[in-house]
């Protein structure tokens, strides 16, 4: 779906920045290096050591396989969220149609999965404010803005900011959950920043080149005037 043209310097640098931001994820997911102790005190790193120490090398296989799936299938939807755009141009009704058929999916993986009465009940704590702020903010709102921003600037444009995601967990992650900032983290997130810039710069360079060489909407309006005046006629 996206045009490349490699002889050019906006498409080399699109397609260098798209491999420089997945190294620069590789590398903050492989290399940890050492830690800083930026937002957190000593004594939060030798909790969260001892917590986390229980926990590391379970079921990484499987985890790495249902990530892998994960990722397949988020792409194939953004892929399809843009052909469908295409063709039904109505974003806020597409975005209504996308939650509803979650709900009604994540109902059913969810009466399987559990069944016991106690996992339905909803309390006034996180058990309520996770799938309210999951639902409006990450979904309904996420999905009618991704449709917008694909009308203009097309699926790649989108995606090339997912990356940043892990930059914000990072930061986040030590701000408020004390959790340990690695140097491959820092140094990773560096690389993202830089893949993203040149992505970012080659998107740039088309929708300008193509803004440029197509006609505005006045101008087309006026070339569809009639010539003769109705005293001609």
């Amino acid at each position: 779906m996206e045009r490349i043209k490699i002889k050019e310097i906006r498409s080399q640098a699109k397609v260098v920045g798209t491999l420089v931001t997945f190294g620069g994820a590789m590398l903050m997911t492989l290399y940890k290096g050492p830690a800083f102790n930026l937002f957190h005190s000593s004594n939060t790193i030798h909790q969260n050591s001892q917590t986390h120490s229980l926990d590391n090398h379970k079921n990484w296989i499987t985890g790495t396989l249902f990530i892998f799936l994960g990722c397949v299938a988020w792409s194939c939807f953004y892929i399809l969220q843009s052909i469908t755009v295409g063709r039904y141009p109505a974003e806020l009704s597409l975005s209504s149609l996308i939650c509803l058929a979650g709900t009604f999916e994540s109902a059913v993986v969810a009466l399987i999965s559990d069944r016991r009465p106690q996992a339905w009940a909803i309390g006034f704590n996180y058990s309520l404010y996770g799938p309210l702020y999951t639902g409006i903010v990450s979904s309904g709102i996420a999905y009618y803005i991704q449709a917008l921003v694909m009308q203009s600037r097309g699926p790649v444009f989108v995606t090339s900011f997912n990356p940043l995601c892990m930059i914000i967990v990072a930061a986040l992650g030590s701000l408020l959950l004390g959790e340990q900032l690695h140097f491959g983290s820092i140094i990773g997130g560096i690389i993202i920043a830089i893949g993203l810039y040149s992505v970012v710069w080659g998107k740039g360079k088309d929708h300008t080149d193509h803004t440029a060489s197509s006609p505005t909407i006045k101008e087309t309006e006026t070339q569809q005037l009639p010539i003769t005046s109705p005293a001609q006629k």
